[in-house]
């Protein structure tokens, strides 16, 4: 996972994942340095592939470690491995508490987690590479109902996709079917990322 600025890293590789880093990207579409501005040879396929995979990884704020593990366990399963690695990443903890709203970031979302803001069929969990799995039902813990950013997150959440169900009064959510590619919200090409693995 990635504790640095998240300006330069979402300049270096165009990619926004926080309203911060979308308003940087606004004012400074380049990447980061003196030669930012630079005229830039055309990448070689290796960097496209490395560039999409690092785009992919600092969207869901997991390391290399995890990244590749998440190849690997795709690669086992029957069907295309790019689509079974979105949903992987989809079916984290903190994937899923992002995408109902309950964290304003992807970035938030993992702290969240890790400080036992929430439960998992009932259970607190400090694990946010947990994979959900249809039916689980995530919620927030009495006692962080109070928690003014998850409050915040929760009011001014948009809709949650299709694969996942979420009680706003409540402040809990249930993953009602396994993700779709074409369902999550990423718009990334996965079939780089599976390339640079197989090299």
């Amino acid at each position: 996972m990635y504790h640095g600025p998240k300006a330069k890293v979402a300049r270096s590789l165009g990619l926004a994942v926080s309203p911060k880093t979308e308003k940087v990207l606004e004012r400074r579409n380049f990447g980061p340095g003196q030669h930012g501005q630079g005229r830039r040879r055309a990448p070689s396929v290796y960097k496209t592939q490395l560039v999409e995979k690092q785009r992919l990884r600092f969207t869901y704020n997991i390391s290399e470690k995890d990244m590749s593990r998440v190849f690997r366990d795709a690669n086992r399963l029957v069907g295309s491995t790019g689509d079974w690695i979105m949903v992987i990443l989809e079916s984290r903890l903190d994937a899923v508490i992002y995408r109902m709203g309950f964290a304003r970031t992807m970035f938030a979302a993992r702290q969240y987690v890790a400080h036992g803001h929430f439960l998992v069929n009932g259970k607190r969990n400090f694990t946010p590479s947990r994979r959900i799995k249809e039916g689980d039902v995530i919620e927030v813990r009495e006692r962080s109902k109070n928690h003014v950013q998850i409050a915040e997150a929760i009011q001014g959440a948009p809709e949650p996709p299709p694969y996942l169900e979420v009680d706003k009064g409540k402040m809990q959510g249930k993953m009602i079917t396994r993700p779709l590619r074409e369902q999550i919200p990423v718009t990334l090409n996965e079939q780089l990322v599976v390339e640079y693995y197989s090299r």
